[in-house]
């Protein structure tokens, strides 16, 4: 059986946290936060943040 320490370590759990993560992009941004300051915040490339809020507008 699959215990957490081994599912935190899969592709899909990182997926999802990365996802899940980046629904904050576009508050923190209306807040006045730059690309690299969130990057930097949410542990995430700062091109994956640029792409991903040039798709929400």
């Amino acid at each position: 059986m699959l215990d957490l320490d081994e599912f935190v370590n899969t592709r899909l759990y990182k997926s999802i946290l990365e996802k899940s993560r980046l629904k904050l992009a576009p508050k923190l941004s209306d807040k006045g936060m730059s690309i690299q300051e969130i990057a930097e915040l949410l542990e995430i490339d700062v091109e994956v943040i640029r792409k991903y809020l040039q798709e929400q507008s």
